[in-house]
């Protein structure tokens, strides 16, 4: 008996993409047809044993005009997943899905009051829910709107990112507070990236240092936790307004939740940086971290590859494997989620167009009708939930792109028997063998 059978199996857990693209007044359910087809998405689920999954609440949809909510498709859809037997973790805020009306978006000096409106509206209206994420990927999210200007309202810098945290956490916080008021049996998933730096020469660690600290910033600061004023990345902030992010009234969180892909881990040079790095710290080593920094007990809220089916079945094992190392070292892990469930939409260019372009990382695939397809992807999906165990799940040798982009973790996988991967059941919409997977838009303009 290996170690990792001394542990019950990790449970897996589905999930849906909604994403809003306010430029377009589209989601990703619509781009999908979930909204149309979300009965039979379900029923995926369901048949590959699934009760658990993370669920958007769709906020852009059901406040359209302010202070008036419709939350008539959101009863249909809630109430289904209950009469199911289904245990949602709802997800109230999935990036950018805040109503259009907020013009500034995360910006907009309207955000936290209207944020806490619609989140106390929602739990006074659905008092059973068992599990929430009051807002996705809060440092992701306002990185990527804040810093890197490549999301609404497509700020820059350091000083508009410690802006953007400090308008919309607080009322983050509150709502957490609240809801232990109004969803006392209820559980908080805090829901963020899992990341690591490295550097290859003195430039390059010195930023991974900064980059290392900041990752932890966003959660530090909704918990109340100080950062540090002489490390490096308290040194950025002081002329920047870091003082904002102190002696916040603290927020509540139950469980942590560690968005990884590979691209969650780069590496820095004089010459910038780039993703993924050559030589990955290994997964379990990284929710080892997070475990040790804050005590909680933690799932894997997000993850997925771009590539064929077989590749997404590859790093599925991988990923589970490295959960029941962590749990056999000690960190109480409570599921997988392969996220999303189906193939989600114009990821290519991180949503900057609305075009309707597959991203093929789902555990079943969409062809040009959008139709719902198996794969081998999801019979190891289905085994998993059943109980199996990553020994238990096949290898495929990697194909392109994906071989390229994964190189760095062949060493981590080198006790596996491979399998040939299947000449048919590929998926569709497969990146380009020279596309590189980096965190940037991609052909946007």
């Amino acid at each position: 008996m290996s170690k990792t059978d001394e542990f019950p199996p990790i449970e897996i857990i589905g999930g849906f993409e909604s994403t809003f693209l306010p430029a377009h007044n589209r989601d990703i359910f619509e781009t999908t047809e979930h909204d149309l087809r979300w009965r039979e998405d379900l029923a995926l689920l369901s048949n590959c044993g699934i009760v658990r999954l993370r669920y958007p609440i769709r906020w852009h949809r059901i406040e359209e005009t302010e202070g008036t909510y419709d939350w008539s498709s959101t009863d249909e859809v809630l109430h289904h997943l209950r009469e199911k037997g289904f245990r949602p973790i709802v997800d109230l805020v999935h990036h950018t899905s805040y109503p259009s009306w907020l013009s500034e978006g995360f910006a907009d000096p309207r955000f936290g009051e209207a944020y806490l409106r619609y989140a106390e509206a929602f739990a006074r209206r659905y008092p059973w829910i068992e599990e929430y994420t009051l807002f996705n990927e809060p440092f992701s999210t306002l990185f990527l709107c804040g810093h890197e200007g490549i999301w609404p309202p497509y700020h820059s810098g350091l000083q508009s990112f410690v802006n953007l945290i400090a308008n919309v956490l607080p009322a983050v916080a509150e709502a957490s507070r609240v809801y232990r008021t109004l969803l006392p049996h209820a559980r908080h998933v805090w829901v963020d990236t899992c990341e690591f730096h490295t550097g290859s020469d003195a430039p390059g660690q010195f930023y991974a240092t900064m980059a290392n600290q900041r990752r932890f910033m966003v959660l530090d600061a909704f918990l109340g936790r100080d950062y540090d004023d002489d490390s490096q990345l308290g040194r950025d902030l002081e002329p920047m307004g870091g003082a904002a992010l102190k002696g916040m009234t603290p927020g509540f969180v139950d469980v942590l939740g560690l968005d990884y892909y590979a691209h969650c881990q780069w590496n820095f040079s004089i010459e910038g940086g780039s993703t993924p790095t050559r030589t990955p710290v290994a997964l379990a080593d990284q929710i080892e971290q997070y475990w040790e920094r804050y005590g909680l007990p933690c799932m894997i809220s997000e993850t997925n590859v771009r590539g064929h089916t077989s590749d997404r079945a590859t790093w599925f094992k991988y990923v589970l494997e490295q959960c029941e190392t962590a749990q056999a070292r000690g960190v109480p892990l409570e599921g997988l989620c392969w996220f999303p469930v189906i193939d989600s939409t114009d990821w290519n260019s991180l949503l900057f167009r609305c075009e309707g372009h597959v991203d093929p990382v789902g555990v079943y695939w969409l062809d040009d009708n959008l139709e719902r397809r198996a794969s081998v992807m999801a019979t190891s999906y289905s085994l998993a939930a059943g109980g199996a165990r990553s020994l238990d799940l096949p290898a495929y040798r990697l194909q392109e792109p994906v071989a390229t982009w994964l190189e760095g973790y062949l060493p981590q996988m080198a006790h596996w028997e491979w399998l040939e991967p299947p000449a048919t059941d590929i998926g569709a919409s497969l990146p380009r063998t020279t596309t590189r997977m980096e965190l940037r838009i991609v052909d946007a303009k």
